[in-house]
């Protein structure tokens, strides 16, 4: 049967699908709007389940605070062209406000929650199949505190991140400490926050490298006492080119790599331990400083330290928690 435009319209509005399948469905149904939104909906189903396999590595991420609480979702899709699209970023929209209007706690909270009739895992199952690309949700986090702020990185849509002050303050302190852990990527608030597995792995990494460049120089320092080139004997690779070009011999060769293998040996069984775990003390402290929020150098003004920032406003003031995710791999 022919339908009209009006009804087409009002099923688009309904469903979010295209003209041309709105008309199909109507058709389809013989008019009944309601058996039409039924048969578009399991179009997307079919659809969806054909591309749950697919990667979707873009889409759109957003936050939102009511200066208590703070909420960020994102919803993952395959290409950039949908994650821009205005529909796509509104349903992104339409299910962090249900989120936050719930105060919803994990993600399948939010799954479960309605828009409309049908639930928001429907709806984004429904958008997939209208898009024709894998949809998802993820990364959805929430955060509380007396002052909370939130960042959505350039408003790409990309990376957004929540801040959590201990008291009121002004706007701006939240807007900066927000900024800054969308661009420094904090471990930790503070070095006491760093979980004991990380700190762990970090001072093994530090020993591990600082006997390394200790061996290292003085092996370099036994071939040049020796007379011998350094990039020449850097590895096997630079020794074969050396023979080849006859910069050495092949027993200058040998010379080298049993004069390399010997002073290693001997570096490394008379290793000061002291000196080693003060070099490795000096990169814990550098890693501290990289890592942790609080001891990082503000991204916009390398002057002063996040700390120094919340100090200026108030004495008391300092961060009780952070949240960030982000699209890209980083």
């Amino acid at each position: 049967m022919a339908v009209n435009i009006a009804d087409i319209q009002k099923l688009r509005k309904i469903t979010g699908a295209g003209l041309a399948d709105c008309k199909k469905a109507l058709e389809e149904a013989a008019g009944d709007i309601s058996a039409a939104t039924e048969i578009v909906r399991a179009k997307g189903l079919a659809i969806a389940a054909k591309r749950s396999d697919r990667q979707a590595g873009e889409g759109c991420v957003l936050a939102k605070t009511d200066g208590k609480f703070g909420a960020m979702i994102a919803l993952k899709c395959e290409t950039d062209f949908v994650a821009t699209n205005a529909d796509f970023v509104k349903l992104t929209q339409d299910i962090l406000d249900a989120a936050f209007a719930a105060k919803a706690k994990t993600l399948d909270e939010v799954k479960a929650l309605k828009l409309g009739d049908i639930t928001i895992a429907e709806a984004v199952t429904q958008r997939s199949g209208i898009t024709g690309e894998k949809m998802e949700l993820d990364g959805y986090l929430t955060i509380e505190g007396e002052n909370v702020s939130v960042y959505n990185h350039q408003n790409k849509n990309v990376l957004c991140t929540m801040v959590a002050l201990n008291e009121q303050a002004d706007p701006e302190i939240g807007h900066q400490i927000a900024m800054q852990v969308a661009a420094m990527n904090p471990i930790a608030i503070s070095e006491a926050d760093v979980p004991q597995d990380v700190k762990d792995n970090e001072l093994k990494v530090a020993i591990d490298k600082t006997k390394e460049e200790q061996v290292k120089r003085a092996v370099e320092g036994a071939l040049r006492k020796a007379g011998f080139n350094l990039y020449i004997s850097e590895s096997e690779e630079h020794l074969a080119e050396g023979i080849q070009k006859h910069e050495i011999t092949e027993a200058q060769a040998d010379e080298i790599r049993q004069l390399k293998a010997k002073t290693a040996a001997d570096k490394a069984a008379h290793m000061p331990e002291q000196m080693v775990q003060n070099i490795a003390k000096g990169r814990m402290a550098k890693f501290y400083k990289e890592s942790c929020l609080l001891d990082q150098e503000y991204c916009m003004d390398a002057t002063k330290t996040i700390s120094q920032i919340l100090q200026s406003a108030s004495k008391t003031l300092t961060v009780t928690a952070y949240k960030r995710f982000t699209l890209r791999a980083e």
